[in-house]
């Protein structure tokens, strides 16, 4: 009776790292970060003690900036505050370095002539509606959103989809000509739109909205990107944080200040598929070497059908 006993526990155990096994093998996990890289781009700077035009990125920050990614290892990378097209290929190149290949791309021009954002994908790229060209008027002026709207789709298996839009809004800095918080409120507007649009023609949409924000969770722009609770174009707030329980993205030194300004929002569709345990926000000694924003990241575990 005992060794029938003791065969029975074996079989069990046996059928249980089978079935822990099978649904590893049936399963696809995503990692998607979003990282604000301060300024990856030539502008004018203080080099060696005097003014430089055009200076680049310093190489210590663009090395800690590298150290962080690959410590992460993303699937899928957005990156906010790049250069131009030659900005993406030379941190494409440097991460391929360093062991993390991230072939397919996207880059977006908008209307800041220097600041853009762009996405970086092992994962191919199968549609790209990203829009360089918003307009909107402000008390009578024309403006563009400043960075655009990134939107592409990714394949993610067999019969998965993800889609990501990647926005910039506004920054919190003041401005002589305009009132910057009408400006984001604006921009968040017709964000807004573009989402809805989205998840209009399809509820079903495996849709993340990921980026710099520019504003607190209690402010205009954020209740808005959520949406209406119970819609079908809700957006839900993925509740990051580090391995401390901090919850902040960006350290503003003038003002002493940490804010959360950094978002992923995943559709209703998407939300049974992203892992919160495998999510957060990096914690990596040297961050503000690299920028004074922090990365994010989360894991979107997609069956294999």
């Amino acid at each position: 009776m005992l060794n029938r006993g003791l065969k029975i526990l074996c079989l069990q155990a046996a059928c249980s790292a089978l079935s822990l096994f099978a649904g590893q093998a049936s399963a696809e996990s995503v990692v998607v970060a979003s990282y604000n890289l301060r300024n990856y781009l030539p502008m004018e700077r203080i080099v060696d003690g005097r003014e430089a035009s055009l200076a680049p990125k310093p190489a210590d920050e663009i090395d800690a900036a590298v150290r962080i990614i690959r410590s992460i290892r993303p699937d899928v990378l957005g990156l906010i505050e790049i250069g131009g097209e030659e900005m993406v290929k030379d941190l494409q190149g440097r991460l391929a370095d360093a062991g993390l290949d991230l072939p397919h791309s996207e880059w977006v021009r908008g209307a800041d002539p220097e600041r853009h954002i762009a996405l970086l994908s092992r994962l191919p790229i199968v549609a790209r509606n990203s829009r360089d060209d918003v307009p909107f008027s402000l008390k009578g002026s024309r403006h563009r959103i400043g960075r655009g709207i990134l939107d592409v789709t990714l394949r993610a298996g067999p019969s998965q989809t993800l889609r990501l839009v990647g926005a910039h809004l506004k920054s919190r800095r003041p401005v002589p000509d305009f009132d910057e918080s009408e400006v984001r409120a604006k921009e968040a507007w017709l964000l807004r739109q573009h989402l809805d649009g989205i998840l209009s023609a399809n509820p079903r949409e495996n849709l993340l909205l990921f980026g710099d924000l520019n504003a607190t969770k209690n402010e205009y722009p954020i209740k808005l990107l959520a949406g209406s609770p119970g819609s079908d174009t809700r957006l839900r707030d993925l509740p990051l944080q580090d391995p401390h329980g901090a919850r902040w993205t960006h350290f503003w030194p003038a003002a002493d200040l940490y804010s959360r300004l950094d978002y992923f929002f995943a559709s209703n569709h998407l939300w049974p598929l992203i892992d919160l345990t495998a999510s957060g926000i990096n914690n990596d000694p040297a961050w503000n070497r690299a920028s004074d924003h922090r990365a994010i990241s989360t894991t979107i575990t997609f069956p294999k059908k």
